[in-house]
């Protein structure tokens, strides 16, 4: 980008973040058209903050060609009750940074359905990258806390989940912290293998659960 191009660029964008401060909407909203993708990126924040943003606007973000667009889109989608279907898609997305934030997003939704869930399923276990596992374990963790999985989706995400226990550190640390959604035998082995982890943090984890369930059952 030519240095005038990008000075102009950058004079659109902070039409648009201020707009989402004090308005108007529709100088936000002119931006979720702009050529350059930092600025309807931009557009999509603002115009969520002034909650002016609609479901086909967001719709849109989430299906950008720019990935920096539908990653902010994607954390958008997270404290919003529409969009579900086109979240779940970015969980494919090629780009790791916005499956990452897809992966979130999910984790954030009260709305998480049979599909959220295998989606991240399959995130967890077979993605090359390790932050997109991480997130993914991490969202199940967190849907499973809210007690709104259907028990097969309970059952996919913590066998899941016990898959993660044997990733990198990472991984194994967020997978550990995962496990405090699920019970049954098989978690309570789990934690007391992790206690002898390599990794410290996932020991001290893994004991903390521990003692927690062991109190429970006093």
């Amino acid at each position: 980008m030519a240095v005038n191009d990008r000075v102009a660029a950058e004079e659109r964008r902070r039409s648009v973040v201020i707009a989402g401060h004090v308005g108007p909407p529709e100088v936000a909203r002119d931006g979720l058209a702009d050529p350059d993708p930092d600025t309807r990126s931009a557009a999509l924040g603002a115009l969520e903050r002034l909650g002016a943003l609609t479901t086909h606007e967001l719709q849109r973000g989430l299906a950008d060609p720019d990935p920096r667009t539908r990653r902010r889109a994607a954390l958008i989608a997270a404290g919003r009750d529409d969009s579900l279907a086109q979240l779940e898609q970015l969980l494919e997305d090629p780009d790791p940074l916005v499956v990452e934030a897809a992966s979130f997003a999910c984790g954030e939704r009260s709305d998480a359905t049979s599909g959220t869930v295998l989606g991240l399923c399959g995130l967890a276990t077979t993605h090359e990258d390790s932050l997109c596992r991480e997130a993914a374990v991490a969202a199940m963790g967190s849907i499973g806390s809210a007690g709104s999985m259907r028990p097969a989706d309970e059952s996919a995400a913590l066998a899941a989940i016990l898959t993660a226990c044997a990733d990198r550190a990472t991984v194994r640390r967020r997978a550990v912290l995962a496990l405090a959604a699920f019970d049954g035998p098989e978690v309570t082995d789990m934690l007391t293998r992790m206690t002898g982890d390599r990794d410290l943090q996932v020991r001290q984890a893994a004991e903390e659960l521990l003692a927690i369930e062991q109190g429970e059952d006093l």
